[in-house]
């Protein structure tokens, strides 16, 4: 079955227990990006919401937060919007359609606002070349209040061959763990086509990441989290910034 980039599985219904067989640590990936945001937020922009997993944490974690959440895959948008409004949470969250790599070229007819307090993504912004990655930083850096944050957790790019190799034995072993194996994860897979101006991974060091970073004005960038290929990033702009 071919599937945008982001969906990942197949069937929508396998994501959230065949990513966490899939990638280790993909729950604690997004318990820091929850950690990170500061507190008394309220106003979050997601990008690339998927299944709603990090909304909810979110929404969860911050009683005052309301989110606008974009995804370009409507099947997507709709399985989040059911679980936010399973929760009760339909009146702090907003699902759109949208592809994030048009809002970073400017090119949306739908505004989304700005002076947001964070700008926050998982396992989507690594579907965009280098070249859109730098647009979308610098779209996110506009977006945000003074003293704003972003934060990403995505893969990246490892150093070299041998941290590749052992992280693909450990995402076996961890496969295993919890009571599956790699293989039986990644028949659930479908066939990714390229859709807008994400295609299939796309990776970039952590260091090209910071730089990008910095480009686009951020003036603090961290890598509070890494494990392997898998990094939690980002940057605050400067409370003197407009």
């Amino acid at each position: 079955m071919e599937i945008l980039p982001g969906e990942v599985f197949a069937k929508t219904e396998d994501f959230d227990g065949s990513i966490r067989q899939l990638l280790p640590k993909y729950e604690e990936v997004l318990d820091v990006i929850v950690s990170l945001v500061p507190p008394g937020v309220e106003q979050i922009l997601e990008l690339g919401c998927g299944t709603g997993e990090l909304s909810l944490k979110l929404l969860n974690r911050y009683p005052k937060v309301k989110i606008v959440a974009l995804d370009y895959s409507e099947r997507m948008i709709t399985y989040a919007q059911t679980k936010i409004v399973d929760k009760g949470y339909s009146d702090r969250w907003k699902g759109v359609q949208l592809d994030f790599g048009v809002w970073a070229n400017e090119e949306e007819s739908q505004a989304l606002g700005s002076g947001f307090d964070a700008c926050v993504s998982s396992l989507a912004i690594h579907h965009l070349t280098d070249e859109m990655k730098q647009k979308l930083f610098e779209r996110i850096s506009k977006t945000l209040k003074p003293g704003g944050v972003f934060w990403n957790g995505d893969p990246v790019l490892v150093e070299f061959p041998l941290i590749q190799e052992v992280y693909q034995k450990i995402r076996e072993d961890w496969a295993t763990q919890q009571g599956t194996t790699i293989t039986e994860v990644r028949a659930k897979l479908g066939t990714t086509k390229p859709y807008g101006y994400s295609s299939q991974d796309q990776l970039a060091t952590l260091e090209t990441h910071l730089q990008m970073l910095k480009t686009a004005g951020f003036t603090s960038v961290a890598v509070p989290w890494k494990y392997y290929g898998m990094a939690v990033f980002g940057g605050m702009i400067s409370i003197m910034d407009n």
